[in-house]
């Protein structure tokens, strides 16, 4: 199947995006949608013969090519006018996250997937990793029976922060990235907490700061309790406070055990189970951790597309995920707890 990349000079993940369409080997075909005519020199020698034209205009490329998918990865402030001219020429979207900088925006996208019969899918890659289809699978089992709570963190470096490039980049600037760490890496979590326990949150409360004091206009730390629809209540922390790489959780409780994701420590996935041949033990994921991250996310992504299958992320569940990060934004800043069915 061919596929658009849409993007430009400030396009996020270009390298792993490149990879990933190199490797997908229902990627037969890549367009490049670039005003700027910055990657094609980048992308040759990835994608080799599968990369084999560019355009400067999108609009041209949308009109002339009529690509059955497109991947878009721009700034959140120009991602909805791309994403809304895509799927007006009938192609499916995979966009980068937040693709917006409000949550109408991408409210009315979906409405308008919708209305074609498309999908609009954000690039949720943690959606495929081993360890996160493994404990949904045994969430769906009823291994952990009830389920009663959650907690989860995801925190990234403080350091990225003090480097003058990245102040200057659109990641660091609330108007057009639309929210700073939770738009950018906790939106994961929450998505992951709703995929792995098969809910929804339904309301949640939040705040948020620039607790390193950097010049920059966006957050670099969120905490939010959530309210989900089985009536479990969970926690969220989300920020920018290490020196180097990440720290990760999400933990889960429920009336037989409970599980742990780390998806960068050794041991992946940890659980207790209170009954059963090794009750009282605590057990560890044994299976392949990899492939994880884009390129299979991806290659899921197209192969979906491409046989007309169930995609791993589908258009409602992208913009619910949407809906709880602009919540907790505004959470945070009228103090009240926000309902995830309020429209705003």
């Amino acid at each position: 199947m061919k596929v658009a990349l849409l993007t430009h000079t400030q396009g996020a993940h270009m390298s792993a995006y490149f990879t990933a369409l190199a490797a997908s080997p229902t990627c037969t075909e890549v367009i490049l949608g670039d005003p700027d005519a910055h990657w094609f020199p980048i992308a040759k020698p990835v994608l080799g013969d599968k990369l084999t034209r560019s355009y400067t205009n999108i609009t041209k490329l949308l009109e002339q090519e009529r690509p059955k998918l497109c991947m878009v990865s721009m700034e959140a402030r120009h991602a909805p006018t791309v994403i809304e001219a895509a799927l007006d020429h009938g192609s499916h979207v995979f966009a980068e996250k937040p693709a917006c900088t409000k949550p109408a925006q991408f409210r009315r996208l979906a409405n308008l997937a919708d209305s074609k019969h498309l999908h609009l899918m954000l690039a949720l890659a943690n959606r495929t990793n081993p360890e996160t289809v493994a404990a949904a699978r045994m969430i769906r089992q009823g291994q952990l029976g009830q389920l009663y709570g959650l907690d989860m963190h995801v925190i990234a470096d403080q350091t990225r922060l003090r480097s003058k490039s990245y102040q200057s980049q659109w990641y660091a600037d609330k108007d057009r990235a639309g929210g700073g760490h939770l738009a950018w890496l906790g939106i994961h979590w929450l998505d992951l907490a709703m995929m792995i326990t098969g809910t929804r949150i339904e309301s949640v409360a939040g705040f948020t700061t620039n607790i390193g004091g950097q010049p920059i206009q966006v957050e670099d730390s969120a905490t939010a309790t959530l309210r989900f629809s089985n009536r479990m209540l969970g926690t969220l922390t989300s920020g920018y406070y290490l020196d180097k790489g990440y720290h990760t959780q999400i933990r889960i409780w429920g009336e037989k055990g409970w599980l742990n994701i780390d998806s960068v420590g050794s041991s992946k996935l940890t659980w207790y189970l209170s009954s059963g041949s090794r009750a009282g033990e605590i057990q560890s994921f044994q299976g392949a951790v990899e492939p994880r991250g884009y390129s299979p996310f991806v290659d899921a992504v197209i192969t979906a597309i491409a046989r007309d299958t169930q995609p791993p992320i589908d258009t409602a569940d992208s913009l619910h995920v949407i809906q709880c990060v602009y919540n907790i934004y505004r959470s945070a800043t009228t103090g009240k707890t926000i309902s995830n069915s309020d429209p705003h």
